[in-house]
């Protein structure tokens, strides 16, 4: 698989060498506003000429002009900057002198120039939960998939219709619904730092190489984890040629030890974003909460969950408080399948499987205990997996052709076949509107209540 190139770049703030220094002051000039570059920066352009002239004519007198010309006045009243590589590196303003661009307001939202001073960017203590926009993990994935569906360009200079830009920094600016665009350097001051081990879905990896030009900095969505070994998850992220989501390594194709972990902070408790789902984004209550013995209204919880996710077979009465075998089996085929064996599918929930269930991610309960080898019927559900970008299979063939005998194939301009498309989205949509769903519930991915009433 090919490595995605980014160019969300910056030489080292930090470094007083002639390298970097003269690096950071060429990106500066030459970066437009509209691609993040500072409006300083066109005036640091004009002198940086006006000094070169001034040398061109006086000779060895020009290096004196240029020491002279700490600022000046063009006819118009514009200010230039001195050609002293101190002061054009001040010229370049707060912020990255990169081609990513720097932290702004949304594209098309406050007025030209509205853009917030320096002395006005918060700094990271200032930023607090009660200065952010709440959220919960499934607003922030699903608000995540709007890029992925709409297959949004990989763009440093343009911005999508909801006024983020298109590169990956801005990405995670909408994902997050920030008031602004930010940028790689930026982003942890929305968050806070956690370890790879707590990762959630929502989270983000942050590469941020302000030291080494030639490596793009670069950060992604943290969507689940593929299976129990935690070495690869879904990533959610823009990058050429378009935005995607797919199985990545932890943490990324290249300098995978070099990136950090952050949470969003105004991240909150709440709906699933699947109507009708009783899901909420509980935090995990504690291993203690499940087993024999048990009697809480965790484990009622637990059991509403998993019978959403097509567990209801495991139970004859309830879900309800106390602790059972009917809980523990729907625990075991929930886990098992995700493709987890042995210890992580004893049956007893841990704080990956309570994260799963909470969030409406993951594989559901298909087939006999999880393993999802009974044939596709409305009593064999055989998972979420198999219905998204990429896939190939069966299943996809059957709901296709299943929905062309209920009459909801409109979108199809042959077929339907066994891989999944967008065709075949907008007509699952199609049904689950048809069903008086909306919202997550009428996303276009069939789930067992779909697949239930599309083949009853």
């Amino acid at each position: 698989m090919s490595v995605p190139v980014f160019e969300e770049i910056e030489p080292a703030s930090d470094c007083g060498c002639a390298g970097c220094a003269r690096q950071r002051r060429d990106l500066a000039l030459g970066l437009p506003v509209r691609a993040g570059g500072h409006p300083a920066a066109h005036g640091a352009r004009r002198a940086l000429v006006l000094v070169t002239a001034a040398g061109v004519v006086l000779g060895g007198a020009g290096t004196g002009v240029a020491d002279a010309m700490t600022e000046s006045s063009d006819a118009s009243g514009a200010g230039t900057v001195a050609a002293d590589p101190a002061v054009l590196d001040r010229a370049a303003g707060p912020g990255p002198e990169t081609p990513q661009g720097g932290a702004g307001p949304l594209h098309g939202a406050p007025g030209p120039g509205s853009a917030p001073s320096p002395d006005a960017t918060p700094t990271t203590s200032q930023i607090s939960t009660t200065t952010l926009r709440k959220t919960t993990r499934a607003d922030i994935i699903n608000r995540a998939k709007t890029w992925v569906t709409a297959q949004v360009p990989y763009s440093m200079e343009r911005y999508w219709s909801d006024g983020y830009r298109q590169d990956c920094s801005g990405y995670i600016s909408m994902a997050w619904n920030l008031r602004s665009n930010e940028w790689t350097g930026s982003l942890d001051r929305f968050a806070d730092r956690i370890d790879r081990t707590e990762l959630q879905p929502g989270d983000i990896l942050l590469f941020h190489n302000p030291a080494d030009p030639t490596r793009g900095s670069h950060v992604t969505i943290f969507g689940g984890w593929t299976d129990y070994t935690h070495t690869s998850y879904i990533a959610y992220e823009q990058t050429k040629p378009r935005t995607r989501k797919q199985a990545t390594p932890l943490a990324y194709w290249e300098n995978s030890d070099r990136y950090l972990a952050y949470r969003y902070k105004g991240v909150v408790s709440g709906g699933s974003g699947n109507a009708g789902s009783g899901a909420t984004a509980t935090p995990y209550p504690g291993s203690a909460s499940f087993g024999p013995g048990a009697n809480n209204a965790y484990v009622t919880q637990l059991g509403k969950l998993l019978v959403e996710r097509g567990g209801k077979k495991y139970y004859a009465q309830g879900p309800g408080p106390r602790w059972g075998e009917a809980d523990r089996r729907a625990t075991q085929a929930f886990q098992q399948a995700q493709g987890w064996k042995g210890g992580a599918a004893d049956g007893l929930p841990g704080p990956q499987t309570w994260t799963l269930l909470v969030s409406g991610l993951g594989k559901d309960i298909g087939g006999s205990s999880g393993s999802g080898g009974s044939s596709a019927t409305a009593s064999g559900f055989p998972g979420r997996g198999y219905f998204r970008p990429g896939q190939s299979n069966a299943y996809v063939e059957k709901l296709g052709k299943q929905l062309m005998k209920r009459g909801y194939g409109k979108h199809y301009a042959s077929g339907p076949g066994p891989r999944w498309t967008e065709a075949d989205r907008r007509n699952v949509e199609a049904f689950q509107k048809a069903q008086g769903w909306r919202g997550g519930a009428a996303d276009g991915y069939p789930g067992p209540e779909t697949w239930r009433r599309l083949f009853r």
